[in-house]
Parts: structure tokens; C-alpha cells; sequence
């Protein structure tokens, strides 16, 4: 490792490394520093019983051939080295109810999507071609989503409210949950979730959905391979502790080691409200530090790894969210005691192209930072192992099984097929990717209030960039988008966006 790099990064998630590479390609040197054992913050992934879980990727939208994240992948020189499943093109996702016995199709393409949702609901058909044409229009008004550098789009996108635009175009409740029931995606607030969240996200899976077989992780392999390619250093069990800053200017960041590492140009893809600290509060208006120290963060989850005996459980091609009632897909991260877990995600691990048994399922659903408040002083990670006790484990335990008799009703049987199970909670989230409170996607958007949780990527220091999910938008997509904003900052928008159109023609 060098002294000084021209771009120092700190935080080797997507968009820590997407940046890297865009630099890199463009002659820059190029340094991403690490604290974890594993690079990729969310692309992790995990191995129990031989079987490999996602920690956070589970599927990817908009890589079909000439897509959005497919342009941005091939640009980045990693599209054609994924081993990539699609999902069921009449059912990437599936929501359903305890209630109901019907399990409802969200289907791939827009027609598809229609075509599959008027079997259940014929006399909808208009309705649902408005709310499709809706999301396209939506997301026709972002250029760098669509893969262009012009484009505008006026402030009163940003304050339409999900929940009520998808009531605006129809008057079945059934119905309005459904297109509303994979909200878990941007864990939806009913008064809260702006509609161009919903639009981005699901107009990239309506387009084309897709598994990462054997695991997200190899997005972070083939991009490392990219940056080394492009003359690009990365190192982990580097943590930063500390940015030093004079005249307006970070000089160099400072490594828990003690070591130092000087650059011209810095960007840190870490949790916005640690990089301030880091940083120094004197070094930003009281106003922005306090706006971003004040933030809510998006609620996190406890999730279920069961590991499957072998042959017994059938491998299944799409993803479920399912509720107790149509009446919870917006309040589900409202629960007590008694009545967690309102919801849960489930999602397969694909292992190879076609495939009759699974190896391993994950079931997700929402748990609040305070009911892991008790052990909230413990730290773990394989980097920086720790015990966080008896009572921890119970609690984990207790969780486990209450939340696998959720399951057990929707999947019967599946009880007998389980050799190992296996759990995380909002800390390991907080602990291994770093967010706030273990926030699954960043900070709470607000569609009352849209300028409040805009956190630009250039700062007012004259060398120091953000990127990230806390950043324009969260998941793979809005991320690696988030990434390209991030160094138009630094090398020009229409120049960056003409090479990544040239990469594609």
C-alpha cells in the first residue's frame, strides 16, 4: 500500500467499488480500504452446512440485454461473467395471505404483468395497463436510470405517495395490496413511501428478474478482478477511524493501525452519519449535520437461513411475500409481541441453472433496533469475533421459532425437511455492513417532505464525495446509479455517460 493515491475510498460495498473502477478506467490511481474480512458490503455471502446464503442480494432486476443494469455492468466489464438464473417470467414474485388461499403473480414485462394479474382481476384490465403506464412514465423522467445524461424531471415527482397513487387507480383493496406487496423491497410506510421508489424498483424487476447462482458475491469478485484489471489497489482489515482535514480539504484518513493514507480526491461509501463524525462536525454547517445525525433509519430484519436435507424440498423459482391480511402489507412493520411476524419475504438459493431440489431457503421479515437494545454494546464479526451471550442466543432462538410456525402455515411440512437453521438480527446487519441501527436501505423517504433526506454526493469540503445506499437510492440498480452520480461529480456527467453509451453500441 501506497502513502498517497489520487482517490482514496473508503468502504468496499457496490458503491465504493463501482466508483473504484470508473476512476480507475480513467487513469486515476486508485486505493479502496476495507475493514471486514470480506469485501462487498451487501453482496456478501455466507457458507453453513456447504450451502451458501446471500446476506442482502437475493435477486437483481434490469440485466436482460441492453436493460439499465445490464448497460451499467457491461460498461463496468462484469455483465457477461455472471452466472445468473432468471426467475418464472409469469411469477418472479408471488404475494399471498393467510386468508386467501390464491397466490398472486407479479409477472416479467409489462403485458405479462397485466396479462397475469387480469386472470384474477378481469374487470381491471384498464386499471391495471394506467398504473403500468404510470411506472414507466415515472421512470422515464430519470435520465441516468434510463441511461442518459439529459433529462428532467420536476419536484412534484418526489412527492406522490405510494399507497395513495396506486389507490388512484383502482378501487380494489385486494387488488391495491398486491401491486403494493413487495413494498418489503423499500420496507414501504403507508404515509411515507414516496411512489418513484416503487416505480424504480419495480419497473427494474418487471423488465427482467434474476438469482445470482451460488450467491451475490461474485458481483464483488468479477469487480474486484475489473479494478485490478485497471490498475486499482483494495485491502481489508483496513478500518478508517478518522479523516484529517485542513483549509477545507481532507489531507489523508487515518487507519485504526495508526497508518495514514494521503489522497487527492476521497469517497466514502460508509454510513453517511459515521462518515460526518469521522469527518469532524466542525467541518460541516450545524444545519446538514444535524438534518443527517437526525435521519430515520428504514427498519431492519431478522432473517431465517434453513439449510434443507438433502432432496426433500423442491426448489421453487420465484420469491413470496406473504401477510396474515391484505390489511398488513402496510403496516406490517407495526407489531408487538404478540403479533410479530406480521410478514415475511421468502427467497431461494439457486445452485445451478436447472434444478429440482433446493439446498437452502431464506425467510426475511421486520425486526426494530430496540428489540436488540439489550445486547446493543456487543460487537461480532468474523474479523472481530465476540460472544454476545446466553441470553442473546434464547432471544434468537425464541425468535426463530416462533417465526418458522409462520412458515410452517404457508409451506406445510417444510418443518421435517430442515437439517440446520440458522439467524441474524438488526446487529449482525449493523456490525458486518455497517448501517445505522442495522437499517436494511438507509434512511426513511419521505414524500411529505423529499428535501429532508436528500443527501447530495459532493460535500461542501472541496475533495470528499458520498456514495452508497444511503445515496440517491438503495439496491444493486440504484446503487451502482448512485455510483456513476458520484463520479460525474468528479470527471463530468455527459462525459461519463457517453463512454458508457459507447461501452454498449
Amino acid at each position: 500500500m501506497k502513502k498517497q493515491y489520487d482517490v482514496v475510498i473508503i468502504g468496499s460495498g457496490l458503491g465504493g467499488l463501482v466508483s473504484a473502477i470508473i476512476l480507475a478506467k480513467e487513469g486515476y490511481s486508485v486505493c479502496v480500504l476495507e475493514k471486514n474480512n470480506q469485501f462487498g458490503g451487501n453482496l456478501q455471502t455466507f457458507v453453513r452446512d456447504k450451502t451458501i446464503f446471500d446476506t442482502g442480494i437475493h435477486y437483481i432486476g434490469g440485466l436482460g440485454k441492453g436493460q439499465n443494469l445490464y448497460q451499467y455492468f457491461n460498461y463496468l466489464g462484469i455483465v457477461d461473467q455472471l452466472n445468473l438464473k432468471q426467475l418464472d417470467k409469469n411469477a418472479f414474485d408471488i404475494i399471498s395471505f393467510e386468508e386467501d388461499n390464491t397466490e398472486y403473480p407479479h409477472a416479467q414485462g409489462f403485458e405479462n404483468f397485466i396479462e397475469q394479474l387480469t386472470k384474477y382481476f378481469p374487470e381491471e384490465k384498464t386499471n391495471l395497463k394506467n398504473y403500468c403506464k404510470k411506472i414507466k412514465s415515472v421512470c422515464a423522467s430519470f435520465p441516468l436510470y434510463n441511461v442518459n445524461s439529459e433529462g428532467q424531471y420536476g419536484p412534484e415527482i418526489f412527492t406522490l405517495n405510494t399507497k395513495e397513487t396506486i389507490a388512484s387507480f383502482t378501487q380494489n383493496e385486494k387488488l391495491q395490496a398486491i401491486l403494493a406487496g413487495s413494498n418489503f423491497l423499500y420496507a414501504g410506510i403507508a404515509d411515507k413511501s414516496p411512489f418513484y421508489v416503487h416505480a424504480l424498483i419495480t419497473n427494474s424487476y418487471i423488465e427482467s428478474a434474476w438469482r445470482c447462482i451460488n450467491g451475490g458475491s461474485q458481483i464483488t469478485k468479477q469487480l474486484l478482478k475489473q479494478l485490478k484489471k485497471n490498475g486499482g489497489e483494495f485491502y481489508k482489515h483496513k478500518e478508517v477511524i478518522r479523516f484529517a482535514v485542513n483549509n477545507n480539504r481532507v489531507h489523508y484518513v487515518e487507519l485504526k493501525d495508526g497508518t495514514t493514507i494521503a489522497g487527492s480526491l476521497f469517497i466514502s461509501n460508509i454510513e453517511p452519519k459515521t462518515t460526518l463524525r469521522m469527518v469532524g462536525q466542525e467541518n460541516f454547517r450545524k444545519p446538514f449535520f444535524n438534518r443527517i445525525q437526525n435521519l430515520d433509519s428504514v427498519l431492519s430484519a431478522f432473517s431465517l437461513y434453513i439449510v434443507f436435507k438433502s432432496k426433500t424440498f423442491k426448489y421453487i423459482n420465484h420469491n413470496y411475500y406473504h401477510f396474515k391480511s391484505a390489511d398488513d402489507v402496510w403496516t406490517s412493520y407495526d407489531y408487538d409481541e404478540n403479533s410479530w411476524p406480521k410478514t415475511f419475504m421468502a427467497s431461494m438459493n439457486a445452485s445451478k441453472k436447472e434444478e429440482i431440489w433446493a439446498e437452502g431457503m431464506t425467510f426475511l421479515t421486520y425486526m426494530k433496533y430496540e428489540d436488540v437494545l439489550p445486547w446493543a454494546d456487543t460487537f461480532n464479526t468474523v474479523a472481530q469475533e465476540n460472544n454476545r451471550g446466553e441470553s442473546y442466543e434464547e432471544f434468537k432462538n425464541r425468535k426463530a421459532s416462533k417465526f418458522l410456525d409462520k412458515i410452517e402455515k404457508k409451506f406445510p411440512g417444510i418443518k421435517d425437511c430442515i437439517q440446520s437453521i440458522h439467524t441474524s438480527t438488526p446487529l449482525s446487519y449493523r456490525d458486518y455492513i455497517g448501517g445505522d441501527r442495522g437499517n436494511m436501505y438507509g434512511y426513511v423517504k419521505d414524500s411529505n417532505d423529499p428535501m429532508k433526506t436528500m443527501i447530495p454526493s459532493k460535500t461542501k469540503l472541496d475533495n470528499l464525495y458520498l456514495t452508497g445506499q444511503s445515496i440517491n437510492m438503495h439496491g444493486v440498480l440504484g446503487v451502482t446509479i448512485g455510483a456513476v452520480i458520484t463520479c460525474a461529480e468528479i470527471v463530468g456527467k455527459e462525459y461519463l455517460m457517453t463512454k458508457i453509451k459507447q461501452a454498449n453500441t
